[in-house]
Order: C-alpha cells, then sequence, then structure tokens
C-alpha cells in the first residue's frame, strides 16, 4: 500500500543575509547576500533546505519563489518516497532553475531522514570517521585587510580568492603569517599562460591546488594547463551538471560540486560517487549558505577529499543552528537529517 504523508506543506523565509566583510572575488562584490530558505512540512515534521540568489547565473529569491509555487499542487499527490525518486518527479518541472530545485531537494532529504530517525549521513551509511577539514575563505580586497582577515580567523586551511594585478605579492604576503594549507581560486580570472607560470611559484609557498583559473568554456585552454600545470586543477564553473563530471575528465584533476547549481544533495551525491569512480578529487564547495545549506553539505564530508563550507563563518549573525564547525573541524548536531533548526 503506497503511503502518503499528511498534506505537504511548502513555506518559504527569505533572508538578507548580511556579511561580516564585503565579500569579493574576480567577477563581483558584494556586503550582503540574499537567501530562500524552504521548509517542507507534513507529519508533524518539518525538513529545511536553502539556495542563495546569484547574479552570475540569473538566479533571484523571486524566480525561485515563483518556480516553487508551481510545484505546490504536485506535492499533495505526493507519495513518502525515497529523495532519489522526488528528485526525478520534480526536475522536468524545475529544470529551468536548479537552485530551487536544490532547496526544495535538500528539504526533502531533511524531512525524509526526519521521518526515518536517522541523521542523513547516517541513512546514507556513510562513515563520518575521516572528515576533511574545511578551508576558511579570504575573500580579495587590499594585501593589509587580506592580512587583517586572516588574522582574525587562525584557521589550518585558507582558500585565497585571487584574479588580480598582483596575485602572487598576495600570496608571499599571507604565507609570512601562517604556515596554514593555502587553496586559492580565480574564479575564471587567469589565461593558460598565467595559471602554469602561477603554478610553479604558488607551489613554492604552499598551496594545495588551484580551482577554476580559466573560463568555464576554455576547454583547449583547460587541457593546457591539465597537462603542464604543477599544481592540481580543480574545476568549478566548468562542473555544473552530472553530465559535465565526464567532461572534466581529463582537463581537470577535481571537481567542486555546488549543490546550488547540480540541482540538490541527490544528484550531488551522484557526481561525487561518479567523480570517485573515476579517480578525480572531489569538493563541495558553498555559496555562502547559513547554517542551513552547510549543514547539507556536511552530511556529504564522507565523500570528499576537500571542502569549502565555511558560508555561515563569514556571515554576521546564522539564522539557523546545525553543525558547529570549530578551527576546521565538523561537529555535527545531535537532530536527526541534517540537523537544523531554524532561529
Amino acid at each position: 500500500m503506497t503511503a502518503y504523508p499528511s498534506l505537504m506543506n511548502l513555506i518559504f523565509h527569505p533572508y538578507e543575509l548580511q556579511l561580516k566583510h564585503t565579500f569579493t572575488i574576480s567577477r563581483e562584490s558584494h556586503n550582503t547576500q540574499p537567501s530562500l530558505v524552504v521548509e517542507l512540512q507534513a507529519d508533524g515534521i518539518s525538513g529545511y533546505g536553502e539556495a542563495t540568489s546569484n547574479p552570475y547565473y540569473n538566479i533571484t529569491i523571486e524566480n525561485m519563489r515563483l518556480q516553487l509555487e508551481k510545484i505546490k499542487p504536485k506535492l499533495l499527490e505526493m507519495p513518502v518516497s525515497a529523495p532519489e525518486q522526488f528528485w526525478q518527479t520534480f526536475e522536468p518541472h524545475l529544470k529551468d532553475n536548479y537552485f530551487a530545485l536544490c532547496a526544495l531537494d535538500m528539504a526533502y532529504n531533511d524531512w525524509y531522514a526526519r521521518k526515518k530517525q536517522q541523521k542523513l549521513f547516517e541513512l546514507w551509511k556513510l562513515n563520518t570517521a575521516n572528515n576533511p577539514l574545511t578551508n576558511y575563505t579570504i575573500g580579495i580586497d587590499s594585501i593589509e585587510k587580506m592580512i587583517a582577515k586572516l588574522r582574525e580567523k587562525p584557521w589550518p586551511i585558507y582558500k585565497i580568492k585571487l584574479g588580480t594585478k598582483n596575485d602572487l605579492d598576495i600570496i608571499h604576503a599571507l604565507r609570512k603569517e601562517t604556515d596554514a594549507v593555502f587553496r586559492v581560486d580565480a574564479n575564471c580570472g587567469w589565461t593558460a599562460a598565467q595559471t602554469i607560470e602561477n603554478a610553479k611559484e604558488l607551489k613554492k609557498l604552499g598551496v594545495e591546488f588551484i580551482e577554476q583559473p580559466l573560463r568555464a568554456d576554455d576547454w583547449e585552454g583547460a587541457k593546457e594547463v591539465y597537462q603542464h600545470s604543477v599544481l592540481p586543477i580543480i574545476a568549478d564553473e566548468s562542473c555544473i551538471v552530472e553530465a559535465d563530471i565526464d567532461k572534466c575528465l581529463g582537463f581537470f584533476h577535481g571537481v567542486n560540486v555546488k549543490l546550488t547549481k547540480c540541482g540538490g544533495l541527490t544528484p550531488g551525491k551522484r557526481m561525487l560517487e561518479k567523480a570517485r569512480k573515476l579517480g578525480m578529487k572531489t569538493m563541495v564547495g558553498c555559496m555562502t549558505e547559513s547554517s542551513v545549506g552547510i549543514s547539507a553539505i556536511a552530511q556529504l564530508l564522507p565523500l570528499l577529499d576537500y571542502v569549502d563550507m565555511d558560508g555561515a563563518l563569514l556571515l554576521k549573525e546564522d539564522i539557523a543552528k546545525g553543525v558547529d564547525i570549530i578551527h576546521g573541524q565538523v561537529f555535527y548536531s545531535n537532530i536527526a537529517g541534517t540537523g537544523v533548526t531554524l532561529f
């Protein structure tokens, strides 16, 4: 007999997340981050998901909300099913807005695991004993201000945003301040020649890898960099959806999966498992989410080599309680699902 939940209610919680510092990457700066938290409510249980707006992908809180409003009637007739089936049901309706699909899928995964009275990673039968540490991101600024941000937050691993005229000067200056591991993210700001040359100096300065140095569509340049860089190259903007994993093989050493871009935890988990089978390094990155989105990412940690889940740490005030992050290490909530409670 098919099990149906009581009326599955979809509730929207829009937020304007305030950042501690102006956050700058190679193509934009911002002081706030609009975010939409989606709550799925049924059988006395709430599940939570989140997606932030993103001008690069033409995503706004309003267009996410409008897309999700359209699928409300479909939720009423949806039986209790595994998250994979849930995602397959709603993907055709939200294929033009994977950020909205992400928030919905994340909320359902949370709801489903809570209904099963398990933490999501337990439901997936994942072992968290060897979880990687998360980095802390230093956005582009004057060298003095980047040093100040680093001093403000002592951390074992930093991701440094680059894509300026003095990128190597930045890393030289920051290296004088700490022995921490460095990762650099040029956010499509370099050429192939620059990347190959910069990698030589960055390796001497203790940089672990370079993330997305070239434009997302520069596959010829990516191949050249892949063959000649002395540092591993991780795809970000070049790896959006599941089909991109195969596409990145032989062009990147690893992939950074963003849940908002691929449509949620369900496809994100599949992408990571596929990349691992292909021998690629795996990473998940955040999009300056609150602890709602960050706690969802935490469920995937056993599948990752690297993780960038510092979004909630960059906020002046969080909007939820979920996982705790102390000096890079993630500590899970005792609550089932992703462990989130909205304030």
